[in-house]
């Protein structure tokens, strides 16, 4: 009911003012000489109909739009965007054809016109054009398809590829609500456009396998004292047992890598894991390690510690108490 009474309040101001330009030096002398336009009665009736023509329009094509879109299960929020950017197209090519009755038309408006509506659509339609010839880009070259994990470094995005459509990539989020990489459930759209001029990785493996697999690694901290060779052999012996189905698709075992830090050694554990399940791997292998280095003498982890000069002084003098003759 309100957009009916907005409606026939603008349609009545346009009215009033269309009249006004047209007769008002006749009601009101002294208006300035911008007010003498001469109009044919003509063209002040083609207007009204167009106006009420451009009207009935709207509220057919709003009708059906809203019926197709509430008989398919769509929400009244979809139904509310199409319908006021239908009106506003509707309404914008109706000024236009009012506009052009007034002016009597001519190769002169036409040329206004289209180079009016050339700079406006150069200019909106930029981003879409791109976005177009990307989504080209990537049904042809092909650097992810639907189901790939993708990562967008520039935005810090990771997702699963749900959908490339013309314009848009819908990806299932990975994190943002965790702080894991597993899905979250949550859809991102992410514009074609971006996709020319940001780095995108894919999860998706090189190796000719059914699953995509990439390289994970588990970081344990062993101290300078522990068996370097008995915590290698339990770390690889984990990794090897979780993930025995990846090694025979891979073909690549667990291995190790190593770094110093101050307060004893980095043992990096490297393996082949699912992209898609790396969180639930990872967890396994942590949490077989750890049960493995409790029950074994040989390896301890490393925990920093913080030296206190007073704190070890007084230390001292307590052990030479302790330790003196009595």
């Amino acid at each position: 009911m309100r957009n009916l009474k907005t409606m026939g309040l603008v349609l009545a101001i346009l009215i009033i003012l269309v009249l006004f330009i047209v007769y008002g030096r006749t009601v009101i002398p002294f208006l300035p000489p911008i007010f003498t336009v001469e109009v044919e009665p003509a063209a002040i009736i083609q207007a009204a109909l167009v106006a009420a023509g451009v009207y009935i329009t709207y509220v057919i094509l709003s009708y059906m739009i809203s019926s197709a879109i509430i008989r398919a299960g769509g929400k009244r929020g979809d139904v509310k965007m199409l319908t006021n950017f239908l009106r506003s197209i509707i309404f914008f090519i109706g000024i236009l054809l009012i506009t052009s009755i007034f002016t009597g038309g001519g190769l002169t408006f036409a040329t206004a016109l289209g180079a009016f509506g050339g700079m406006f659509l150069g200019w909106s339609l930029q981003q879409p054009v791109t976005g177009l010839a990307a989504w080209f880009l990537i049904n042809i070259r092909r650097p992810f398809k639907v189901g790939d994990r993708i990562f967008l470094p520039a935005w810090g995005l990771i997702g699963d590829v749900l959908d490339v459509g013309m314009m848009y990539t819908t990806l299932n989020q990975v994190g943002g609500t965790i702080g894991s990489e597993e899905p979250s459930g949550r859809r991102i759209l992410i514009p074609n456009a971006i996709l020319f001029s940001n780095v995108i990785i894919n999860y998706t493996s090189e190796i000719k396998t059914t699953q995509p697999y990439i390289l994970d690694e588990v970081v344990v901290r062993i101290t300078y004292d522990s068996d370097w060779e008995e915590a290698e052999r339990i770390m690889k012996r984990v990794a090897t047992e979780v993930t025995q189905d990846i090694i025979k698709e891979t073909g690549v075992e667990p291995y190790v890598r190593s770094d110093f830090y101050d307060y004893g050694v980095y043992l990096r554990l490297r393996y082949m894991t699912l992209a898609v399940d790396r969180p639930r791997i990872a967890h396994e292998i942590n949490r077989r390690i750890f049960e493995e280095f409790q029950e074994n003498e040989k390896v301890d982890f490393a925990i920093p510690f913080i030296y206190s000069y007073k704190k070890g002084e007084k230390a001292f003098r307590t052990l030479g108490d302790s330790e003196a003759p009595s």
